[in-house]
């Protein structure tokens, strides 16, 4: 089960032209919100990655704006961790979980989950917040990630797993957020 105590929320290059893309990139981009708002309410801490900005294009409007107080990352490596400042900050959060949300499925999602996995750090990646180009490569990515270990989630389930209950403080607020 997750633990808002023990998690960090990595958000992996949803920027520019590529991200208008992806296979039902409304989606992603709304449960991305849903997961970066979460994470604020329950201070969790959020790992903000973008590829190659000057070439990519910034992250997308909707998810800077929840962004605004947060500094991203930008990186050249496909896996976040093989990013110098990413392994830094997420040496000094010292997570035991961490919860994956981005593009593409297959590249930097799948890099970033194999090697926090080698962290000994416990990867959930949000099945409905990642996505790639075409459904075969989202689909092929998702079934390598949980063979080497990974565990696959939801928007909604991740939710409700870090509030455990009804009479959480943050439940009515966050419970909103889905609807």
């Amino acid at each position: 089960m997750l633990e808002a105590k023990d998690c960090c929320l990595v958000i992996i290059d949803i920027q520019g032209k590529l991200s208008e893309l992806m296979v039902d990139k409304d989606t992603l981009f709304k449960n991305t919100e849903v997961l970066i708002q979460t994470a604020k309410a329950l201070d969790i801490p959020i790992l903000w990655c973008q590829q190659v900005p000057k070439a990519l294009g910034e992250t997308v409007d909707s998810l800077r704006l929840l962004l605004r107080d947060d500094e991203p990352i930008d990186k050249h490596t496909f896996s976040c961790c093989d990013d110098e400042k990413f392994d830094n900050k997420l040496s000094a959060i010292k997570p035991k979980q961490a919860i994956l949300c981005g593009i593409e499925s297959h590249i930097c999602v799948y890099q970033t989950a194999i090697d926090l996995l080698e962290k000994g750090i416990e990867v959930n990646v949000i099945a409905d917040a990642v996505s790639s180009r075409t459904k075969a490569n989202k689909k092929v990515a998702l079934k390598r990630i949980t063979a080497e270990g990974a565990k696959l989630s939801s928007t909604e389930l991740c939710l409700f797993e870090l509030l455990k209950n009804a009479k959480h403080p943050k439940f009515k607020e966050l419970a909103k957020l889905i609807k």
